[in-house]
């Protein structure tokens, strides 16, 4: 008859919403204990704003040993992550939708840890006491990306892509119909967002294309101005990329590996002297690290405008979504480090570049195959001799058989 309700976990008040209480069990001593408070709280974080960043210590004690009962113990990192969520738990809640109000959704926080929020935006009311009445901003709900990712390395326009859709399904489940605006903070000198910027936003990334599919409402680059988005962690998309869709009138550099020599191999023609140059490493693992060596040994040799050619499409793909790329957790060490190396320097790269995948071993003519067939000859495990000279050999041949016959 009166508030609050109680129903499927929340608690509904006159104007707020929140879980229903939640008795935090901090003596952790096993898997299973972990794996039972980290259900617990990815349950309720969509309604006090538990983001991924703040959760990560108390999700990494869930890896390590497949046993039920094997051992974990609380890191300092957990600890605090405990007490942040138990602040939140005490201070934070979720607002009632306005059923006059149109929905909004804005995406916020910083790399890697993308999460949104579907708000509804109300005149304020100074005059009553109640500050929730004060208040223009009502946060419906949190959106949070998943802990895992499909992919080795993904785009800030990937995350983006993966939050905007959930939102919509949300909102649509709860409201019938779509946002009237969707904020993505871009980086740009101008005030609003303009088709141009969006046509380029969307022509970069096929899954944002499909992630604002039939979208009708508006497109805003900024926040509401409001406290809590200028206490958040800052995040702007950036449309500038050093990585040019056509090749550049520049140097250009060619790489191949080789699994049986463990050669890691980069050549490139001297501009000055017309010389084959060669830069080769031993690096050891697979034919694909040592390529991405090769790689990342290119590009901090060369921060000049330069092309990149290699018949790889695992390392073409690598370094076409290096740009402020994110990285998923990879065992491997000397692969992570490479692959981080490789984002820091695509990432702070002042000059373009363009990256070409060819077909290996085509026998083509012309300077593009004769490149590649260098770098491969450079990559063979044994060193190519080079052939004699014929017409030497012709002088020397029939002394040398005189004197074999003679003996």
């Amino acid at each position: 008859m009166m508030p609050p309700w109680k129903y499927l976990g929340l608690e509904t008040g006159k104007w707020t919403i929140v879980p229903q209480k939640l008795a935090i069990k901090s003596n952790i001593r096993t898997l299973a204990d972990v794996q039972q408070l980290c259900g617990s709280l990815n349950g309720v974080r969509s309604w006090l704003g538990l983001t991924t960043e703040d959760l990560d210590p108390l999700f990494h004690l869930l890896k390590g040993g497949e046993e039920l009962n094997s051992l974990r113990t609380f890191t300092q990192e957990a600890r605090a992550a405990l007490e942040k969520v138990q602040d939140c738990m005490a201070t934070r809640q979720a607002n009632r939708c306005k059923s006059d109000l149109p929905f909004k959704f804005i995406i916020l926080s910083k790399l890697p840890h993308l999460h949104g929020m579907i708000i509804q935006w109300k005149k304020a009311d100074k005059s009553k006491k109640d500050k929730d009445c004060r208040d223009p901003l009502l946060i419906i709900v949190w959106v949070f990306l998943s802990h895992h990712w499909s992919k080795r390395m993904t785009r800030a326009q990937e995350l983006v892509a993966e939050l905007i859709p959930k939102a919509r399904t949300q909102i649509r489940e709860l409201a019938g119909y779509d946002f009237e605006c969707i904020h993505i903070p871009i980086e740009v000198n101008s005030g609003q967002i303009t088709k141009g910027m969006l046509e380029h936003l969307l022509h970069e990334n096929e899954a944002l294309q499909f992630a604002l599919d039939s979208y009708t409402g508006q497109m805003s680059i900024h926040r509401p101005a409001h406290k809590i988005f200028r206490e958040q962690n800052q995040f702007k998309l950036s449309l500038k990329s050093v990585q040019n869709r056509r090749p550049l009138k520049a140097l250009t550099v060619f790489t191949d590996p080789s699994g049986a020599s463990h050669k890691s191999v980069m050549t490139w023609k001297d501009p000055q002297t017309q010389q084959w140059e060669k830069d080769i490493v031993k690096v050891e693992g697979s034919p694909q690290v040592a390529e991405l060596a090769a790689v990342v040994r290119a590009f901090q040799k060369f921060p000049e405008p330069s092309n990149l050619v290699r018949d790889s499409a695992y390392v073409a793909g690598v370094v076409s979504r290096a740009e402020q790329g994110v990285l998923s957790e990879v065992f491997n060490s000397a692969l992570f480090n490479l692959l981080s190396k490789l984002v820091n320097l695509i990432s702070h790269r002042e000059q373009q570049f363009y990256v070409m995948h060819i077909r290996p071993h085509t026998y083509l003519p012309g300077f593009i195959a004769e490149g590649s067939r260098r770098a491969d000859a450079l990559a063979v495990p044994v060193e190519m001799v080079p052939l004699p000279n014929i017409f030497e050999q012709a002088k020397i041949s029939p002394s040398f058989f005189t004197r074999m016959h003679q003996a």
